[in-house]
């Protein structure tokens, strides 16, 4: 399968960036990044916390089919430009990962297309590279997918 969701990686950078476009058009584009409800669809997680504000914060987490806390993340809201730019951190809970930079930008292409574009910036080139060493790309394309879908859904 073809991996839609496209990612950049220099080698000894300690920055990636991650380009995809949508059939969406921008304004359902970023509601998917800002609405919680939305959120939670795509994204398949439970939100705690989301104020989508210059300070503010966000704070998710994943359980398995028994209840178990699988994965947990959260972060603070830098700049919120609609359906232009958001930044923000986003730190990964327990694992050894350190706090990283995003910088997430959307175009519009068109009255019903759409282009995200993150750049992400590590604490250092090796941390990154430990990222890439996960199923990483695979998992924010499918996740893409399904924000595509939920979307696309939400307008017919």
């Amino acid at each position: 399968m073809e991996l839609k969701t496209r990612i950049s990686a220099e080698e000894g950078k300690q920055d990636l960036t991650i380009t995809r476009e949508f059939d969406l058009p921008i304004d359902l584009l970023f509601k998917a990044y800002t609405v919680p409800e939305l959120f939670e669809q795509w994204m398949g997680t439970k939100v705690l916390q989301f104020e989508m504000r210059p300070h503010g914060g966000y704070r998710f987490e994943t359980s398995d089919p028994a209840g178990n806390v699988v994965f947990s993340a959260n972060g603070t809201i830098h700049r919120v430009v609609p359906e232009s730019e958001i930044i923000r951190t986003f730190e990964m809970e327990n694992t050894p990962f350190p706090v990283q930079l995003e910088y997430l930008e959307f175009h519009s292409l068109g009255i019903w297309t759409s282009k995200l574009t993150m750049h992400i910036v590590y604490r250092s080139s090796e941390i990154r590279d430990q990222m890439l060493k996960l199923p990483f790309a695979q998992g924010l394309n499918m996740a893409h997918n399904r924000l595509e879908a939920i979307a696309k859904d939400s307008i017919n």
